[in-house]
């Protein structure tokens, strides 16, 4: 790319910055929990028309999508209304490579209220910080796509090749809007996902497993408590045993290459628990939801036999039963080529507006990008802004982070892409 086509890129994008931080408020201000998505989606499809790209609606058929490879069981089975937002750019003659850029609309829930600064969806700009639920995870990297094609645009740019905006939900439980994208086709020569993982390069990431273990026991007045069988005594049993399991999976001889070098690569969460019914009464019932990490190249029916036979090797009381349900993650780790073409362009578009060398990240969570990799035969990556105390309380993501992921998007499908004028 010559310096003046790179100039005039950063300056448009530059240009763009009151934009980003608006589109991103409208944003944040949607409460797009689990369910409830429809708001945002709404706003983003408005987004995708004025960027002159053919929308769609994709919805999720569950019936359908469970066949296939990478479905997880929902954790929810209301449809309607919730549906993936995609807007597909089509150039006037395909020179250059296609590309998906996708993100998800979906956030994890705020917690209490009052344990934010301010109401998680009342978005506010502090400095070089901007707050909300989804700020970072991943609101911004929506945004920063959006207002990276907008910049070409303004220069009277647009990419050479096909370019597919997703903006899909269900990612932070599931990724079956992912998948449903996958089904209607969509597929491309790359994919990136700009996830807050603070402008590295994705190069792994851990596979992840949820699931819920019923227990049931004995109920009794606890002015005997030994007539009954508590469920929570068995629950703390259970809980050590899985962490001397997580313990053996962070052993050196155990690890994924990609996790070598890593402090504590695999964790065990245990992340919610609902049981019991009278303070006064022996628990006789508990739902635990837990959530596993895996390395790639780990099999989903190798984690669940390993599981089981963890658990059923705690000694419980004979009256007390445990029983494992698996709902929500199903989701293979993958390992990304870190000398594939797209690695190699993200990390020299991230050079020439920086200035500085891109670091690669092996993550400990899961993306999206397993369905692109995995199953679509479609390279992925991630490259996101900085962003800080996500999925915790006053999450906040950096507006100059969140413009300079623009500017490497920009670059970047101005070199995978190419670019021709627009009208």
């Amino acid at each position: 790319m010559n310096t003046t086509l790179l100039s005039q890129i950063l300056d448009s994008v530059e240009k763009r910055r009151n934009n980003i931080i608006t589109d991103l408020s409208s944003l944040v201000a949607c409460d797009s929990t689990l369910g409830h998505e429809a708001a945002a989606q709404s706003v983003i499809k408005q987004v995708f028309l004025e960027l002159g790209t053919r929308v769609s609606e994709i919805t999720i058929d569950l019936d359908k999508l469970s066949s296939l490879p990478g479905f997880s069981p929902p954790v929810t089975n209301k449809t309607d209304g919730r549906t993936n937002i995609v807007g597909v750019h089509t150039p006037k003659e395909a020179t250059g490579r296609s590309l998906i850029l996708n993100g998800h609309m979906d956030v994890v829930p705020s917690g209490p209220a009052h344990l934010w600064n301010h109401p998680p969806f009342e978005p506010y700009v502090d400095g070089d910080w901007l707050y909300g639920r989804g700020s970072g995870d991943m609101k911004a990297g929506i945004v920063a796509y959006c207002n990276a094609f907008a910049a070409l645009k303004d220069l009277g740019y647009q990419p050479a090749a096909k370019v597919i905006l997703q903006s899909v939900i269900e990612e932070e439980c599931t990724g079956n809007g992912a998948l449903a994208c996958l089904d209607a086709g969509y597929t491309a020569d790359a994919a990136i996902i700009p996830e807050p993982f603070g402008q590295t390069c994705l190069v792994a990431q851990l596979g992840v497993m949820w699931f819920q273990l019923k227990l049931t026991g004995k109920p009794a007045h606890v002015l005997d408590t030994s007539s009954g069988s508590n469920v929570f005594d068995a629950l703390y049993l259970i809980i050590n045993r899985l962490k001397a399991l997580e313990s053996e999976w962070n052993q050196t001889d155990r690890r994924h290459h990609c996790y070598a070098s890593h402090a504590h690569p695999i964790n065990f969460n245990l992340g919610k628990v609902h049981g019991g019914d009278w303070a006064s009464t022996v628990a006789c019932y508990c739902e635990a939801d837990f959530r596993v990490g895996f390395y790639p190249g780990m099999k989903l029916d190798d984690i669940k036999n390993e599981l089981e036979q963890v658990i059923a090797s705690v000694e419980l009381p004979n009256d007390l039963k445990a029983e494992l349900c698996y709902t929500g993650f199903q989701a293979e780790g993958c390992e990304i080529n870190k000398d594939a073409p797209l690695i190699e362009s993200v990390k020299e578009a991230h050079r020439l507006v920086s200035d500085t060398h891109c670091e690669t990240l092996a993550v400990t969570a899961t993306t999206d990008c397993r369905f692109f990799q995995l199953y679509g035969n479609t390279p992925a990556t991630c490259y996101g802004p900085v962003a800080e105390n996500i999925h915790g309380f006053n999450e906040r993501v950096s507006v100059s982070s969140t413009v300079q992921v623009a500017q490497v998007l920009a670059v970047f499908i101005a070199n995978w892409c190419g670019l021709e004028k627009t009208g």
